[in-house]
């Protein structure tokens, strides 16, 4: 199981494969199998990112949320009590962004590979990181 991030989720649900890298795309073809993971909270960011104009949806974000649920593969991680307590307590410095805490800590929790092309949590080495 690998855990995508919120825009490495929309990247695969829009096709704009162009986005990802080589490896990237390796990993979430040969992963499909083994399932893709969403967390909800990504669920939450596409649709504040909709709400507040920065991502524009060909469907309604009813409509996409619900075909990008049913991708092939994919699954939801719920936001428990264990990630909420550990997006807090990250080890290192991590910037402060709750979403990306909240879905590193998803990682760390469940103790999968996260899928993202966001340079500060690239930077971090306190979760495996597929870039």
């Amino acid at each position: 199981m690998i855990l995508l991030d919120t825009h490495i989720w929309a990247w695969l649900v829009n096709e704009d494969l162009e986005k990802l890298t080589k490896k990237q795309i390796e990993h979430i073809q040969t992963s499909n199998e083994k399932r893709l993971a969403v967390s909800v909270i990504s669920v939450w960011e596409v649709a504040k990112k909709v709400e507040l104009g920065k991502w524009d949806l060909s469907l309604s974000v009813d409509d996409w949320v619900n075909k990008a649920l049913d991708w092939p593969g994919v699954t939801l991680i719920d936001f428990t009590p264990t990630i909420a307590l550990e997006s807090t307590r990250l080890p290192g410095d991590f910037h402060r962004d709750p979403m990306d805490q909240i879905i590193v800590a998803t990682a760390r929790v469940k103790n999968i590979p996260l899928v993202t092309s966001d340079s500060r949590i690239l930077n971090y080495p306190y979760v495996e990181t597929i870039k």
